[in-house]
């Protein structure tokens, strides 16, 4: 997979997150997964269903739950509502071209991001109501709500739509930079009042939803370095937020968190991660870029824990659920760790595929999505 977005002069280093992070490295150390080791599981959980909705491929399809049920989309076009309670289909739409980025719901518009910046939106009913176009390639996931269906292209552009007629109301744009990595960078609702988002170069932004104007932009991290590879300084992920404090990290420089108001950091700590942060009320979780996943103090970034354990194993977005840090792996194994100190408390096995985007919550399932377009719902008791 092509992880590099060029604006300018070619470079040559290996074209994955890991490759790249060894090209930056000053140390040559093979990046060998580390095995499984057993435990005894003191956490009870049961894959309750299993459901299907088409292959990722080269792009990062993230489910979304909305109460109880699950929204999710695959690069063969099909868009999928999934009931959480029992795993079995309410609608499957085939929207008719290949897909890049999904899925975005609020429970009533589902939008999905295909081919040549293509925008779609179905209704409750998953029948198509409107398709619109981006002005660039869209490989993060559409945001729907506050009566707009927000999408963000390859350059960092994001394009806001009317949900209810497709009409195109604001562009907000960026700095472009040189070098960017190609992965996915999510967004969130700040209430009814912004879009939360964070773009390479290492900025945080809070966008207005009425106008597309910014209230606020905050360093998460500034590049370093000589080369153009080596001052790859991007936001990964989505940013979270949690009351008025939002968190995000960047790759090649840190982990932060910052009031949500006004953009003013509360604590900030040297990082690098391809994949995103994780956060409640009271921690804040990412793997680095060698999968060993920490926590942090949400209020002063102490660093609480660290597991090596999962070291290279190419760990996705985790997902914080009650006693539990949730993450899944390059070969499909979905891990539970200790919130407390990370340790392992449960390990459950999907279909061999990579899971990189998060786990979800509906209802009372937890719901992962792989590389393969599996559907996995997992009850912990």
């Amino acid at each position: 997979m092509n992880l590099l977005k060029r604006y300018a002069a070619p470079v040559v280093c290996a074209m994955t997150v890991l490759a790249l992070a060894a090209c930056s490295s000053t140390k040559d150390e093979r990046r060998v997964p580390t095995p499984l080791t057993d435990f005894k599981p003191v956490l009870n959980v049961q894959q309750a269903w299993k459901a299907s909705v088409g292959k990722g491929g080269r792009y990062l399809f993230s489910p979304v739950a909305v109460g109880d049920a699950v929204y999710a989309a695959g690069t063969n076009g099909s868009v999928e509502k999934i009931d959480a309670k029992t795993g079995q289909e309410v609608w499957r739409t085939k929207v008719g071209v290949d897909l890049t980025a999904g899925v975005g719901s609020d429970g009533t518009l589902t939008a999905v991001g295909a081919e040549k910046g293509g925008v779609y939106v179905l209704g409750a009913d998953g029948k198509l109501l409107w398709k619109a176009t981006a002005q660039g390639e869209i490989i993060s996931p559409p945001l729907v709500g506050n009566g707009l269906v927000i999408v963000r292209t390859i350059d960092g552009a994001i394009s806001a739509f009317n949900a209810d007629t497709g009409e195109l109301k604001w562009v907000y744009r960026n700095r472009a930079v040189p070098l960017n990595l190609r992965v996915s960078a999510g967004m969130i609702f700040a209430g009814n009042a912004a879009v939360l988002a964070g773009f390479p170069g290492g900025g945080l932004s809070a966008i207005n939803l009425q106008t597309g104007d910014e209230y606020w932009e905050a360093p998460v991290s500034y590049p370093k370095g000589v080369t153009e590879v080596e001052r790859i300084n991007d936001v990964t992920g989505a940013p979270t937020l949690i009351g008025a404090e939002t968190c995000a990290v960047t790759f090649q420089g840190q982990i932060g968190c910052f009031d949500a108001n006004s953009g003013r950091p509360v604590w900030q700590k040297a990082f690098s991660s391809a994949r995103g942060v994780a956060q409640d009320d009271a921690i804040v979780a990412a793997p680095d870029d060698w999968s060993v996943i920490s926590a942090f103090d949400v209020q002063s970034g102490k660093k609480l824990w660290s597991n090596d354990k999962l070291k290279s194993r190419d760990l996705g977005v985790p997902f914080l659920l009650g006693p539990s840090v949730v993450v899944g792996d390059y070969e499909g194994y979905v891990h539970f760790l200790s919130r407390d100190d990370g340790s392992f408390v449960a390990r459950m096995k999907t279909d061999g595929s990579p899971i990189i985007s998060a786990p979800v919550m509906a209802g009372d399932t937890l719901v992962v999505q792989t590389t393969d377009g599996d559907l996995y719902g997992f009850r912990p008791r």
